[in-house]
């Protein structure tokens, strides 16, 4: 109409993508692990050194690559700086880089905004513990949950390859000396052994590949016949499977020399499959490694060991039940995972901070289950029977 002014249209507008604006000089701590008996260290002397070329600081306590045979001299000369007490890592860092979960003094050296990189341990994580990470107002990042894009979980993954291989290496070892006093694999004239692996994730498809190098006969259940169309397909080798039931157990249990459980679920507690009469069926003198001790164990007998008094007999059957396996061999795990921490971190500093790379969806953002006070995950809210919000209304 005339002697009207038309009115703009509205039209939405394409979102820009974020993009990292500049960098930012981090400090990093790397405390001695002294909780469960852990052996490995986070981060590697040559992984420091990319860091320190990169402007971060990187604060490491007195010995902590001792158990993975990286010197305090290694990591002086890849621009570490150390430290000769817990507390000062803690203090003087504004992120801090461990493998196990914190023991009650170290949850006292947290300090506000701090940026805190561990497991969770599922099956046995307290309210309690999330409690005080959320009183000291920190950031905490879980390995369990870290989740790339595809939807593969990395940390867990090249540990749970270590685990797959540890776990027949350890029952080959059980076996001979304290179970049924047999070789693992068969000779001319001898049947091999019988292993059963329940779930067919990493930690099972690596069992299998060193079962059957071993010659074993191997089994493998899981709840999902897709997963183990999948983990055939990858062995390239014909195998037995089924789904896990009652029924099936009840009938093959009885006849295994060894049992690994290895039946995972992501970001939440393992499944308990194998009840405590099953495992009174087995003979005398078998092996059950419970792989899945960390998230709760898939067998009902199962009860947390650590390396130093890693077995115990139940009803004639040996257990072993060590949460972090791949502290056996700490150097290779250490190595394994420094290579997937590594481009994480690198990435703190290229976004300005950890605020700026989770509003820009890294994947970091899936691994966030503490964000200043609140609790962000609700696989854990649930299990513990807390309130949790979005992380996503935290960090727009």
């Amino acid at each position: 109409m005339a002697g009207k002014r038309a009115l703009p249209s509205i039209q939405p507008q394409a979102q820009t993508e974020r993009i990292p604006t500049r960098q930012t000089s981090l400090r990093i701590g790397i405390p001695r692990e002294k909780h469960l008996q852990e052996r490995r260290v986070p981060l590697t002397p040559s992984a420091v050194a990319t860091l320190t070329a990169r402007g971060y600081e990187v604060v490491l306590e007195h010995r902590a690559g001792e158990y993975a045979s990286f010197s305090d001299r290694e990591y002086v000369e890849a621009g570490a700086s150390i430290v000769y007490a817990s507390e000062e890592v803690y203090e003087h860092s504004d992120c801090i880089v461990k493998i196990a979960p914190l023991s009650e003094r170290e949850l006292s050296f947290l300090h506000p905004k701090q940026v805190l990189f561990s497991a969770v341990h599922m099956g046995s994580v307290q309210a309690e513990y999330i409690r005080t990470l959320l009183e000291k107002n920190v950031i905490a990042i879980g390995y369990e949950f870290l989740q790339a894009k595809d939807g593969s979980l990395p940390i867990m993954r090249i540990m749970s390859e270590i685990a797959g291989y540890a776990a027949i290496q350890i029952a080959a070892g059980l076996l001979a000396q304290q179970g049924r006093a047999t070789l693992l694999g068969g000779i001319t004239g001898v049947p091999p052994a019988q292993v059963l692996i329940l779930g067919a994730g990493t930690v099972a498809l690596n069992a299998a590949r060193a079962a059957l190098g071993f010659g074993c006969s191997v089994t493998v259940l899981d709840e999902e016949v897709y997963r183990l169309q999948r983990l055939k397909s990858a062995l390239g080798y014909p195998i037995a499977t089924g789904l896990i039931q009652p029924e099936l157990l009840k009938q093959l249990l009885p006849q295994m020399d060894v049992v690994i459980g290895a039946l995972y679920r992501k970001g939440s507690r393992a499944h308990m499959v194998v009840t405590t009469d099953m495992v009174a069926t087995m003979a005398e003198g078998s092996v059950i490694i419970d792989v899945a001790i960390d998230q709760g164990g898939n067998i009902e007998t199962s009860v947390q060991t650590t390396h130093d008094l890693p077995t115990f007999t139940k009803y004639g059957v040996i257990h072993y039940c060590v949460p972090n396996i791949p502290s056996r061999v700490p150097r290779t795990a250490s190595i394994a995972f420094s290579n997937v921490l590594l481009p994480m971190l690198l990435r703190l500093s290229e976004y300005g901070g950890i605020r700026s790379l989770l509003a820009a969806g890294h994947m970091l953002k899936t691994g966030v289950y503490a964000y200043g006070r609140h609790l962000t995950n609700h696989t854990l809210a649930r299990l513990l029977q807390m309130e949790s919000l979005d992380v996503d209304l935290l960090v727009i």
